[in-house]
Formats: C-alpha cells, sequence, structure tokens
C-alpha cells in the first residue's frame, strides 16, 4: 500500500512560480510512472506530466516548456516545477502513482490558484 500527500499549493499571480511535491510513504517497488494530473472545476481531471524509470516525461501540451516534473531516485519525492503560470493553471492538483501490476494510488490534491 502507498500514501501520497502533496503540498505547495497556494495563490500565485501571472507569471509567476510554484512548486509542488508530493511526498510517497509505504511500499514503492515496481513503480512504472509517477506524476501529476489536475481538475480545474466543471472539468474533467487531465494529465499534466509524468515521469517514468530512466527519466523519461510525458506533458500536456498546454503545459510544456513551463512545467517541469522531477523525483527522487527511490521514488520517495516527486515535484511539479511550475514558471510563468496562467489563470488557466487553476486547479486542484493530484499525484499519482502507477504501480507494476496496475495498481494507482492518489493524493488528496493541493489547491492551484493564479490570479490574473
Amino acid at each position: 500500500q502507498v500514501q501520497l500527500v502533496e503540498s505547495g499549493g497556494g495563490l500565485v499571480q501571472a507569471g509567476g512560480s510554484l512548486r509542488l511535491s508530493c511526498t510517497a510513504s509505504g511500499r514503492r517497488l515496481g513503480v512504472v510512472a509517477m506524476g501529476w494530473y489536475r481538475q480545474a472545476p466543471g472539468k474533467e481531471r487531465e494529465l499534466a506530466a509524468l515521469i517514468r524509470p530512466g527519466g523519461s516525461t510525458i506533458y500536456a501540451d498546454s503545459v510544456k516548456d513551463r512545467f517541469s516534473v522531477s523525483r527522487e531516485h527511490d521514488w520517495r519525492k516527486v515535484y511539479l516545477q511550475m514558471n510563468n503560470m496562467k489563470p488557466e493553471d487553476t486547479a486542484v492538483y493530484f499525484c499519482k502513482m502507477v504501480i507494476h501490476a496496475g495498481a494507482e494510488y492518489w493524493g488528496q490534491g493541493t489547491q492551484v490558484t493564479v490570479s490574473s
């Protein structure tokens, strides 16, 4: 079982930066991906950024060149550096971990609000 706890959300002005952290505890064997999804009011949850073993990353087109995902080597933490933020980045950001056997774990989410 894995527990994920996000931190670092808050209010930022457009053009500003935030860094989200996700701390994982519990059994972290066989991780195939870890990263961030987000859900804006009235919208479906969507991928923001993922990182895989070996360091390959996936980004939503809307955040490419502005967001950067990274992790500690033992999967204890994953980070999302968000730069040049826009009001449309306002959402609840969720941390997700996918295990080799197909199990998925989610954090409780952290609110990010970008003011114009």
